[in-house]
């Protein structure tokens, strides 16, 4: 039976709260979106209010993922600590805060602060909701609602790029960039409302000792009580190991995992999802659209972001994780040529502005099945239990640093190569990011969290001449 009939017939497999907390934990990643889409609109608008060079402008762009990767450096160590459910509310909070600071910042400098800020709870939101969703989710559907969390990001982005055209100068004035960098307190407050109703992570309570409230959360999330035989597996796996630090992550065993998560992370975003993110509406006016057609050209983008995350969710569980990383980063690689050579047609702007429009949205429907929601998948599924949320931390402190360096450099990159060098470059890396997903990713569908983690030690055990990885047609 394939995922969709599976999520038809849910009523009779599992109980409607999984899907009701997945959903809850799954908002985390609307605030990611959010602001990730809404700062591309606002840059048009930003320059009118303080005077930005070229590379201020990167900053104001790229500080915030100075504070994400903050937030994924603490995020998962807190999360380990204190739980999943209060990192969840903590980073709520401070993301509302957060766009109340920017939409009130009289400075350039401020505004800079207060976007460092905000990148803190997105850091921590990259990290605690695929967290909290993985460990609930029943092995069959985790795939499914895994991806939940990236379409909430394809949401967050889409949403973003809708208000960015809903308070645009030409309909508010000279302050609707403010308007536009407010709104985010509006998913803010919704996510912290969510999260005041939903429980810890089962796994969490049973690696902490609290046995009855894992019982009790378990019983609700599966829809019976018949969960003992489960409980004593998580607290069997819970057992082997010691206190988790960052230290255990290059034991030998742990390595593979560690390998595929930070290459993960890195490729995610030198492949250059975040130059279609953040600039699309700079590209697209760079080119003869004017500012409201570049906002509504971004809309498209986002739109055929959610609706192909959506078609992934379709199939994760049912084609697995590796295919559809090969598919993706394969046709990225030949969606980056296209738009490439787009801009060596010369004297015909407007076909170049269609081909390069096409080819964007071409590269984020490839990427909206692949790299964007496998990687957050991934890495909330192949570490062990001690060290999962730590684990997850590095990784999306890579991933962040990476995405850092790339609104950083994209722009400087443009100028001195054009571009049409500078998207084959990102292809390049897409190119490379096959051949990683190839060679190194191993498959997890239908997989428990518990059969991943001892498979990781079993070929700890069999030595490297005989390592292999899960069987990416097991359903065990």
């Amino acid at each position: 039976m394939g995922i969709a009939d599976r999520l038809v017939n849910a009523e009779h497999e599992h109980s409607t709260f999984v899907y009701v907390m997945a959903g809850i934990a799954a908002l985390n990643g609307l605030l990611f979106g959010f602001d990730v889409g809404v700062i591309s609109g606002a840059l048009l608008y930003i320059d009118q209010t303080f005077t930005l060079s070229p590379f201020l402008e990167g900053v104001v762009t790229s500080s915030v993922l100075v504070g994400a990767m903050i937030g994924a450096a603490t995020g998962g160590t807190l999360a380990d600590r204190f739980g999943r459910r209060r990192l969840t509310l903590a980073g709520a909070i401070v993301f509302f805060v957060g766009s109340f600071g920017m939409a009130l910042s009289p400075t350039v400098a401020w505004l800079i602060v207060w976007r460092v800020i905000e990148g803190v709870a997105v850091g921590v939101a990259s990290i605690v909701g695929p967290l909290l969703i993985s460990e609930t989710a029943p092995s069959d559907i985790r795939g499914a609602l895994g991806f939940l969390q990236q379409l909430m990001i394809t949401i967050g982005i889409l949403l973003a790029y809708v208000v960015n055209y809903a308070f645009a100068p030409e309909f508010l004035g000279i302050i609707g960039w403010r308007w536009m960098l407010w709104f985010g307190a509006v998913p803010a407050a919704v996510l912290a409302v969510g999260t005041y109703f939903l429980p810890e992570s089962p796994r969490w309570l049973v690696e902490n000792d609290r046995l009855d409230e894992a019982r009790g959360v378990l019983a609700r999330v599966r829809g019976t009580d018949d969960i003992d035989e489960e409980i004593e597996h998580i607290r069997e796996v819970s057992e082997t190991e010691a206190e988790g630090d960052l230290s255990d992550l290059l034991e030998p065993w742990v390595r593979p995992a560690l390998i595929v998560g930070v290459g993960l992370a890195i490729i995610q975003q030198v492949s250059g999802i975040n130059t279609i993110i953040y600039y699309a509406p700079t590209i697209l006016n760079n080119i003869g659209f004017n500012d409201i057609a570049s906002i509504v050209g971004t809309v498209g983008v986002g739109t055929v972001n959610v609706l192909l995350t959506v078609v992934a969710i379709l199939f994760v569980d049912r084609v697995g994780r590796r295919p559809l990383l090969l598919v993706g980063t394969g046709g990225m690689t030949v969606m980056l040529g296209i738009l490439g050579l787009g801009f060596f047609l010369p004297g015909l702007s407007g076909v170049v502005g269609y081909v390069t429009l096409a080819s964007m949205i071409g590269y984020v429907a490839f990427y909206a099945i692949s790299l964007g929601p496998v990687f957050w998948l991934l890495i909330s599924e192949i570490y062990p239990l001690r060290i999962r949320g730590t684990a997850e931390g590095v990784a999306s402190v890579f991933n962040w640093g990476a995405n850092f360096l790339v609104a950083l450099t994209f722009l400087p990159l443009i100028n001195r190569l054009g571009e049409g060098p500078s998207f084959w470059l990102l292809g390049g890396f897409c190119l490379l990011a096959f051949v990683f997903v190839y060679s190194r990713v191993p498959e997890t569908m239908g997989r428990s969290l518990e059969d991943i983690e001892a498979d990781l030690r079993e070929n700890a055990m069999v030595g490297p001449d005989r390592e292999r990885s899960p069987d990416p047609a097991s359903n065990d």
